[in-house]
């Protein structure tokens, strides 16, 4: 099964779709997500967010600080700022 995963910054949406594994850094170090992952709620820190999509390809955004939340294979991130790269 597929996550469900959604970027967004403060002022839109950056980018969502399905992926098979998303990479992102927090407060603590980094993460790695897959399907089945147990829930989370992090600090993110700045930095990139790689999203591994679903079609083998690969999404990339620069983050500014915010929140990664995962449940039930969905994964949120909202960051103060991001863009793709």
């Amino acid at each position: 099964m597929p996550l469900q995963v959604s970027v967004v910054s403060a002022d839109r949406e950056v980018w969502s779709g399905e992926a098979t594994m998303v990479v992102a850094r927090t407060s603590i170090g980094q993460i790695g997500i897959l399907a089945g992952h147990e829930p989370v709620l992090a600090t993110l820190a700045e930095g990139e967010v790689h999203v591994t999509t679903s079609e083998n390809g690969r999404v990339s955004a620069r983050a500014e600080h915010g929140f990664l939340s995962v449940q039930n294979d969905v994964v949120t991130i909202v960051a103060g700022a991001a863009e793709l790269v």
